[in-house]
């Protein structure tokens, strides 16, 4: 995968009841080959408490949502939840995998492409 395929472009977060909807932009198309995760890392601003919420695809494909928290908690959602077409990804997590975490926290999107880190420390606009 090269350095111009599926950048993330702009990443945004709304609370729908007790849905987190995230929205990935990316320039580009899913990859149609190997593994590509786009995904949230949310923190607390000391970064003592982190998650991350992923979506991974292999050959263009969805094939796991996601959460990690830094205590080795790991929950995996419905893929029914994700959407995505062309250079849009739509993941739909519960609430509470960011419940916990106040105000002040941290939030940025990552996306990795074959096990390697592509893109970190994306900005995430809120709409919390």
């Amino acid at each position: 995968m090269s350095s111009n395929d599926a950048l993330l472009k702009q990443v945004s977060i709304a609370a729908k009841e007790s849905t987190l909807v995230a929205k990935f932009d990316i320039d580009g198309n899913i990859p149609a080959s190997g593994a590509f995760v786009v995904g949230l890392v949310a923190a607390t601003p000391d970064y003592s408490h982190q998650r991350r919420l992923g979506i991974e695809f292999m050959n263009g494909e969805a094939v796991s949502i996601y959460s990690f928290s830094h205590d080795g908690t790991e929950e995996n959602f419905d893929l029914s939840s994700v959407e995505h077409s062309g250079n849009t990804i739509t993941g739909n997590f519960p609430m509470s995998t960011v419940l916990g975490l106040d105000k002040s926290h941290l939030m940025s999107a990552f996306s990795e492409a074959d096990g390697r880190e592509f893109q970190s420390g994306v900005p995430v606009e809120e709409k919390l």
